[in-house]
């Protein structure tokens, strides 16, 4: 399981730590959408995500501030003993130091973000989405033609890197070469991105290594992309029928999320990085609810 240390999270974000500094580098956070307690503050317990970083805004800041040194007491003690990763507490908040004594009795981290609530627990629940998320790298390449993210694939020497160049001459984006790393966000949702070490680079064949951020300008690569398309280039087949019309979508499956597929076929004189675009712009207009088979379909029906 991918976990990030309260360490990181906190050079991360740039957050004060107030108690169990000597903590941060061995307690782990690997689970994301951090979480505010409140039904905790009044004893209740069975659903209480003990494994998430636990938020401590105005609202929650303010509630112990009205209690009794007692109640106060009662109800931190209650919280610390699940053991969470961390607290942060939003907004610069102080009068803490009945939070300070019970996080550094049972050596949990307390740490403080200038930031209002709803802006950091959004900002470090995208992080920890990113950062946490399944992911498996690919051979293939990564590209953003007009704003949708493509995946293409297929054989060693068949083209791909080539297409993506032509591509990025037409004004569209790079986003791995080689080596695509793909991140799960949700049950829905794969990101495609780069590892680092191939960042703005394009392997063409004869040429060698190219920067296409140096080459072409920034707007040539961008750093990640939600893949909703799966391209595979495969050689011609002279005996496939080319022409089909395909209703029932195609489909590949990356870590239980379902992404379209398409294959396209080469030949030489033919326009791929053409191809590429027009698949783009139909599966986008079969979103909008318009699909041109079942138009076509419709027309035969009543001709």
């Amino acid at each position: 399981m991918k976990a990030i240390t309260v360490q990181e999270l906190a050079q991360r974000f740039s957050l004060e730590i107030l108690a169990g500094a000597d903590q941060v580098e061995h307690r782990q956070i690997s689970k994301a959408r951090p979480h505010r307690p409140g039904l905790e503050f009044v004893g209740y317990f069975d659903f209480f995500p003990q494994e998430h970083v636990q938020i401590l805004g105005k609202k929650e800041i303010n509630y112990l501030h009205t209690l009794s040194e007692e109640e106060r007491n009662h109800h931190i003690g209650n919280i610390v003993k699940y053991h969470p990763p961390c607290f942060i507490v939003t907004g610069n908040q102080d009068g803490l130091k009945y939070l300070t004594k019970y996080c550094e009795l049972e050596g949990i981290p307390l740490l403080r973000t200038g930031s209002a609530t709803s802006e950091f627990i959004a900002r470090l629940d995208g992080f920890l989405v990113k950062h946490l998320a399944e992911e498996i790298s690919i051979h293939g390449v990564c590209v953003n033609v007009s704003g949708i993210g493509i995946l293409l694939r297929g054989k060693s020497g068949v083209g791909k890197s080539e297409t993506a160049h032509t591509l990025i001459r037409r004004g569209h984006r790079l986003v791995a070469d080689d080596i695509v790393v793909l991140k799960k966000l949700s049950p829905q949702t794969i990101l495609g991105t780069h590892n680092e070490s191939t960042k703005e680079f394009l392997a063409l064949r004869s040429i060698g290594l190219v920067n296409v951020s140096r080459l072409y300008g920034r707007k040539a690569f961008q750093e990640e992309t939600r893949i909703t398309l799966d391209i595979e280039l495969t050689k011609w087949k002279d005996d496939a029928l080319n022409n089909e019309l395909e209703l029932d979508e195609k489909f590949t499956d990356y870590m239980g999320v379902k992404v379209p597929h398409i294959e396209v076929q080469l030949q030489p004189g033919r326009d791929v990085a053409g191809l590429i675009e027009a698949a783009a712009n139909n599966w986008y207009l079969r979103q909008q609810g318009y699909s041109a088979a079942e138009e076509f379909m419709k027309r035969l029906e009543f001709s």
